[in-house]
């Protein structure tokens, strides 16, 4: 029986994982998830609202106060629960602000280390750390069945592209965490996530919804140039998700490292465009291809050897089956 704290808890990741703690881990777990609603909003958790075993405050990781608040109601229950866990899922993450170096050190770097500070103080036994495969960079793949967390990086520079900001912030986080264990304050890890979808996710500006929301509207899509070569693999959130709570279930794997998750289902997009086109019935999208971004990896394949043996973790979701999950969503929501 745990007391799972989140943060950006109506963000991807938070949101199914609270139907997951929920349903899948056990009845007796609880649940105080907090969320500015910096990219999301209530929606998302909305089935959730009405359980007892949920409790949602609408709080910025950035606000001292707030943090505080949170802090005492941690302190009133955590002694009616057998463990206390933190899982980090706050971040400035979106495409169009991962070249606001201010916001992404404020919420990545400062709100995690102090999400951390916290989790320590109240006694946790378990820290998640959610990281990012944009830590890799121009290092994204290799022929060896993917880019192993030991692997050395090959980072943009300031030079070539403020992206990287966003990348090397959540690298700094990384060794917060690894520190913390290391001098036995925490349990813990990161996790380096690849590309994760959601069939809930509205926001335009990541390439799934993109896609679909720009073939529902017109028949076509548009995307940068780097499209013309670029293949990526993607993850659906359910299997993100379970990858996070498979970790918390092994105390072994907490050990202060790094895991990647992710799927090998590598595609094209050009192919992603064209499998989104075929589920809605368009059987020849057109494709219009303008700008460009620079220090844009053409690959990104991860291993994830290291997570499967720890954990026995494994991604259950295809691509097929959550494009269509997908599809049928957005669908849905068109006619409301």
């Amino acid at each position: 029986m745990a007391l799972f704290i989140i943060s950006g808890v109506t963000g991807m990741t938070g949101n199914e994982l609270v139907r997951q703690i929920l349903h899948n881990q056990g009845s007796n777990n609880h649940i105080l998830g907090f969320d500015n609603f910096f990219a999301s909003s209530i929606d998302t958790v909305q089935d959730s609202l009405g359980d007892s075993r949920f409790e949602f405050f609408e709080y910025d990781l950035n606000n001292t106060e707030e943090m505080a608040d949170l802090e005492r109601r941690i302190n009133e229950i955590k002694e009616d629960y057998d463990e206390v866990i933190f899982i980090n899922c706050a971040a400035v993450v979106h495409t169009e602000y991962f070249y606001r170096v201010q916001e992404t050190f404020e919420t990545n770097v400062r709100g995690m280390e102090r999400f951390l500070q916290q989790a320590i103080r109240v006694g946790a036994k378990k820290y998640i750390n959610c990281s990012t495969s944009e830590v890799y960079s121009m290092n994204s793949w290799n022929d060896h069945g993917g880019v192993s967390e030991n692997d050395y990086l090959t980072l943009s520079t300031v030079e070539h592209s403020q992206r990287t900001s966003y990348a090397v912030g959540k690298l700094l986080t990384e060794f917060f965490i690894k520190d913390a264990v290391d001098k036995d304050k925490i349990k813990g890890c990161s996790i380096r996530f690849a590309n994760v979808y959601s069939k809930d996710e509205r926001f335009p500006k990541h390439i799934i919804p993109h896609i679909i929301n720009s073939l529902i509207a017109d028949g076509k899509v548009t995307l940068l140039e780097n499209s013309r070569k670029n293949r990526r693999t993607f993850l659906n959130n359910y299997d993100s998700c379970s990858a996070v709570l498979a970790l918390c279930n092994s105390e072994s794997a907490l050990d202060g490292t790094v895991y990647n998750v992710a799927t090998d289902e590598e595609i094209t997009i050009i192919e992603l465009v064209k499998k989104c086109g075929e589920g809605l019935g368009i059987s020849d999208p057109e494709i219009i291809f303008s700008g460009y971004r620079k220090s844009d990896p053409e690959r990104r394949i991860l291993s994830t050897k290291k997570i499967r043996e720890k954990t026995g973790w494994k991604p259950v979701i295809t691509l097929d089956k959550g494009l269509s999950e997908c599809i049928e969503n957005y669908l849905e929501h068109k006619k409301e």
